[in-house]
């Protein structure tokens, strides 16, 4: 239950993604998997490599998920810009 919430934490912050521009490496699904594999690794670490159950989860829980959801769309976008993702602008 834990992951899921992380995983869910990272969507949510992944939303904000939208008021950025888009050099991200692979694009908004690029930004969408480092929110996503970011938030689940960092809670995963925070947790000391274990997943919370259904009785353990709690509100916290879903919030340990949001510096790893930021470092992951951090990663994504600063690895685009060095490979020169520019949005096309037609």
């Amino acid at each position: 239950m834990g992951a899921f919430a992380w995983v869910m934490m990272g969507l949510a912050i992944w939303h904000f993604t939208i008021f950025l521009p888009d050099r991200f490496w692979g694009g908004i699904v690029g930004a969408f998997l480092g929110a996503v594999i970011g938030a689940f690794v960092f809670g995963f670490l925070i947790s000391g490599l274990t997943v919370p159950g259904q009785n353990d989860t709690e509100l916290l829980t879903a919030l340990e998920a949001i510096p790893g959801a930021l470092l992951g769309i951090a990663l994504a976008y600063f690895e685009g810009m060095r490979r020169g993702n520019e949005a096309l602008h037609l």
